[in-house]
């Protein structure tokens, strides 16, 4: 039992809890079970974090300050609202496809996190969704896509990102790359209304 307690990280607690809170949620795990599955008493989980809700804290704000990165490189210095949306859209289907367990603990459980952090954390979120509405707007400004309304086309595009994390198995037949690749071109067809508006 001491070998086991000296080789525990506080990552190593962060990355136990993901995979409980993934599978049985926020509210369906114990810290009984997460020291359990690091086989240490559950006392000595204190020496690595605070308490269970800021294991939760702590995988939702590294998610989606994670998930605006991805946005923000993919799309830096691209100047075509196509080629932007792509680049959005590739990035995080792929980031759902080879993070399935925090998507699925983010989409799950952050309404469990306490306030003022839910707060912050749900406007990091809202920038995600305001940011990829708004190529999509500069889309329909130039021409080049064709929706009545960016918000809606927005959130059916990021709806459909997030359910790979639901479905995607790294044993199917197209790998993580493919996948995201592939949900860059429903994107496009997405915005662009079901016309062919390619120059």
């Amino acid at each position: 039992m001491t070998t086991a307690r000296a080789t525990v990280t506080s990552e190593a607690v962060v990355d136990a809890a993901l995979t409980l809170f993934a599978e049985r949620g926020y509210h369906g795990t114990a810290l009984s079970q997460i020291a359990e599955a690091l086989g240490i008493r559950t006392p000595s989980l204190y020496n690595h974090m605070r308490s269970k809700h800021d294991l939760l804290l702590v995988i939702v704000d590294r998610t989606t300050a994670a998930v605006l990165a991805d946005f923000r490189e993919a799309v830096e210095g691209v100047e075509d609202p196509v080629e932007r949306l792509r680049r959005a859209t590739r990035v995080y289907a792929f980031r759902h496809a080879t993070h399935r367990r925090e998507a699925l603990v983010v989409n799950r459980d952050t309404g469990s996190i306490e306030e003022p952090h839910r707060t912050e954390l749900q406007q990091r979120r809202r920038e995600h969704e305001h940011a990829v509405r708004a190529l999509i707007t500069e889309g329909v400004d130039a021409g080049v896509f064709a929706v009545e309304s960016p918000r809606l086309a927005s959130f059916a595009i990021r709806e459909m990102c997030v359910s790979v994390a639901r479905w995607f198995s790294d044993d199917g037949p197209l790998d993580a790359a493919e996948v995201a690749e592939q949900y860059a071109d429903f994107a496009v067809t997405i915005a662009r209304g079901g016309q062919d508006l390619r120059h």
